[in-house]
């Protein structure tokens, strides 16, 4: 892994209207002022509870969805309002990988028609034999390219789903929860896959998941954001060791322990319902939920602030402090 940045997101924001008629006015901030650095050749994870804004960012990073505010920057080219135009050669290098690996294809085309539509846009000409070894690098027969979305388990089709993001050799690959739908021995598979094809091309992966077991073994910087925001970013070891923010710490309380006999530490119940974004708490927006939170929490927005080297939080009181 390099130091070297490849992705810059600098307070980036996005919002939708809320309501019809005058309503409008209200507005659902489904990503607030995230800022994040994703370094050539890691995995860097981010990590929260549905409804936090991870897949909203992830359409921001790829320009699916164009941010409300703030600024994206690829490889040291601004791409925050870029139009088509000057996003087609950034396309090849920046792509996504979906969560629902049956709804991202199209079920009247064949697996090989669907891996031959990226090349086709970037007027490169698929061959037989290249869609045959696309499909071989994800662990598939190349028969698989005369099938339907519909004979294929959803593993397989997922697998189809990275080798379609693969097709044009992208740089950084966004992947949007690519194992929530997938059975546990399943994800197991595609994750050491995608393990195996970050060494094997050298990429740079951004990997969202809901589960910070999920990324434990995958990711080497975890970003935790809750309500749109980031609260915590640190490298994995040190957010599975020692997590400063309270929300870390219940994330990781209810990820389950394999072992019976293993010591594990003391579970951190989270209390309530996630507030609603269009109108969320003043102050810290954990602070309704958390068990430490006291009067300045209810009134003053804390700042993600360094606690060591890499490591940052978004908390008045974390649980951890070192110079």
């Amino acid at each position: 892994m390099s130091d070297e940045t490849l992705m810059t997101v600098d307070t980036v924001s996005k919002w939708f209207p809320a309501g019809p008629g005058f309503r409008r006015r209200r507005r659902l901030t489904a990503v607030d002022r995230v800022s994040l650095r994703v370094r050539r050749g890691e995995t860097l994870g981010i990590v929260g509870e549905s409804g936090c804004g991870k897949s909203t960012l992830a359409r921001c990073l790829t320009r699916l969805v164009e941010p409300s505010s703030g600024r994206i920057e690829f490889d040291g080219q601004d791409i925050t309002s870029a139009g088509h135009r000057r996003l087609v050669p950034v396309r090849r290098d920046l792509q996504l990988v979906f969560q629902d690996p049956y709804a991202s294809l199209n079920p009247r085309r064949r697996i090989g028609a669907t891996l031959a539509e990226p090349l086709r846009v970037h007027r490169e000409k698929p061959t037989k034999d290249g869609i045959a070894e696309l499909l071989r690098t994800v662990g598939l027969d190349a028969a698989y390219a005369e099938r339907f979305p519909h004979e294929l388990s959803g593993g397989q089709r997922q697998r189809v789903g990275i080798a379609r993001a693969l097709a044009l050799r992208p740089r950084l690959v966004v992947a949007d929860e690519p194992v929530s739908a997938l059975d546990v021995s399943i994800q197991a598979q595609i994750l050491n896959l995608l393990d195996d094809l970050k060494e094997r091309f050298g990429l740079t992966y951004v990997f969202i998941a809901h589960d910070l077991g999920v990324v434990r073994h995958t990711s080497d910087r975890v970003a935790v954001m809750y309500l749109g925001r980031v609260v915590e970013t640190a490298p994995a070891g040190r957010i599975f060791q020692a997590p400063a923010h309270p929300y870390t710490k219940a994330l990781l309380s209810a990820v389950p322990v394999p072992d019976p006999t293993a010591h594990r530490t003391e579970r951190t119940a989270l209390t309530g319902e996630v507030p609603s974004p269009i109108d969320p708490p003043a102050g810290c927006r954990f602070h309704p939920r958390c068990p430490l939170a006291t009067g300045r929490c209810r009134t003053e927005e804390p700042l993600l602030t360094p606690l060591a080297s890499d490591h940052e939080v978004a908390c008045h009181y974390p649980l951890i402090v070192t110079a």
